[in-house]
This record gives C-alpha cells, structure tokens and sequence, in this order.
C-alpha cells in the first residue's frame, strides 16, 4: 500500500528586526514562498538609548546602540539578521547547528529549500542566468543600497552628495541592465529574482532622502531612470511584496537615528569610519553598549 504521508514544509526561527532592510530580504523570499516554507519570527535586534557623556557621536545628543537577543549572539557570531535557525521537522525544536546567515545567502537558501520551480524560482534554472543574477545581486547591494546609509550618516554635505550620486549611478546602471529583458524586472519573462529582492527593501525607503536631507536629494525621474521607475511601480504593486512593507512614519523615526548621527550599529559606524556600509568590521564596528568606542 503506497504511503500518503506528505512531506513537512521546511520551517525556521527566523531572528529577525522589522526596521532592517537587510532582513527585510528575508521576509521578501519568505513572503514569495508563503506555503512552501514557515518560519516563526523573532525580534532579535532593537535600540537602546545611552548617554553620551564623552561626546562620542559628536552631536550633543544622546546615542542609540543596538541590543541583540542572547539567542542571536549564541547562534551567530556576527549577530546580524537576517539568521535563520532550522526546525527540526521530527522534534519541532530548533537546532542550533544548522543555523543560516547573510541577507543575499538567505534568498538563495529559502529559494532552495521551498522545493519552488519554474518562474516561482528566485533563482533561475537555468546556471547562467543564475550566475548573472548572482552577480546582479552583488553589484546592486555595493551600488544601490551601501550608498544609502552615507547621505544619512556623514556629516557634510558634499560628502553626502558624494554618496547620493554613486547611488543614482547605480541605478542608472541597473536600468540600463534592465532594459536588456523585455522588463519590467531582472529576469525575463516577468521572474522576480534574488536581484529584485536584493533591492526592494532600499528602494521602498529611498524616501527619508527627501525628508531628511532635502528635495534635491529625490530620486529623479529622469529618462535615463525610467526603467528602474517601470521596475519600482511593478514590484512594489506585488502582493508578496506590499505584505512586508514597513509603515512609513515608523520607519521615518527610526532612521532619524542615522540622519542625526546618533545610531552605533554596525553598518553607521563603519560609514562613519569612512568605508562602505557593507565592509564593516565585526571588531572595529561593533559596541556592547558599555564603553562607546571613539569614531
């Protein structure tokens, strides 16, 4: 007699914080695969106000470190999120030595484990089509996303400029790549991909650009943007993605933290160290919330 057991769907603790638009990719590829995988989310990441008595921000304000789960820092060295940690189908328990990190990784790996196929994939089929995505994703987390955190975080404003227009390059380039499919996303054939996902949690809040720093720092609508404008009003109308997206004014007074300068996460501090936000150092850039370490 044949067996009609059915395969339990993968599931995750996912230790996670709903302001961070690195796990933000996270909960992308969880929300495009709703039904093929679960996960149970844990807030594992938040803010806590210090006094800033030796003037380390150097704004006269007080300053926001991050505090980080004690599940978090146990599973993951780093202790950034995006982590996921398995569940065991059989105990229902999660096991803390199959533990998955980094927001890019975290695509591919929840993309694989969903058991999707075709254009359900985020992550093509076909090898080169997934090499070139691989690559797009890449690029577009050094051109398009880093940049963000330097108009917010440095202080002067030609340093700001400075950042603002390697991020509009960036998407100049990503539109220009964008008009070899017949669009209006990455892949053809309308496939959202690990490159799209890559993006969206940063281009949903380049709008703090303009409340903080101005109206001269709006992503134009300019012709040589088109594209990535076709792009933003596609994906941002997917059902998948408008479930995940956080409130706007909530997330207004979080980064107000950033364009004060008086956020210590990881990626402020390594922007305020003078390198890009995605080379920040695990040692150099990290507080433990006692002694504020010099910038």
């Amino acid at each position: 007699m044949a067996s009609t057991a059915t395969k339990a769907i993968p599931k995750f603790r996912y230790l996670s914080a709903w302001f961070c638009p690195f796990a933000h990719r996270s909960t992308l590829a969880f929300a495009h695969h709703k039904g093929r995988v679960d996960y149970e989310w844990v807030e594992a990441l938040g803010w806590e106000l210090q006094n800033d008595a030796n003037s380390v921000t150097g704004t006269g304000q007080d300053w926001y470190y991050h505090w980080k789960a004690e599940e978090l820092t146990r599973v993951n060295k780093s202790a950034l999120v995006p982590t996921l940690i398995t569940v065991d189908p059989e105990t229902q328990q999660p096991d803390e030595s199959k533990v998955v990190y980094e927001s890019l990784v975290c695509i591919d790996f929840i993309d694989q484990v969903s058991g999707a196929t075709g254009k359900d994939k985020l992550v093509s089929d076909d090898p080169l089509l997934a090499a070139q995505s691989r690559i797009w994703a890449d690029k577009v987390n050094r051109d398009c996303c880093s940049p963000y955190y330097g108009v917010l975080v440095r202080k002067e404003d030609d340093e700001r400029r400075e950042f603002f227009d390697k991020l509009i390059n960036g998407l100049t380039t990503f539109s220009e790549q964008l008009q070899k499919t017949p669009g209006p996303v990455f892949l053809p054939d309308g496939q959202l991909s690990n490159v799209d996902l890559t993006l969206i949690p940063w281009a949903y809040r380049y709008y703090v650009f303009e409340h903080y720093r101005g109206p001269e720092y709006k992503i134009p609508e300019s012709k040589e943007l088109e594209p990535y404008h076709e792009w933003y009003d596609h994906v941002m109308n997917l059902e998948s993605v408008k479930s995940t997206l956080p409130d706007k004014d909530r997330y207004l007074e979080h980064i107000q933290k950033y364009a004060s300068g008086s956020a210590r996460s990881k990626v402020a501090n390594a922007v305020r160290r003078g390198v890009a936000a995605h080379d920040f150092d695990d040692e150099k850039d990290d507080y433990d919330g006692s002694e504020p370490k010099a910038s």
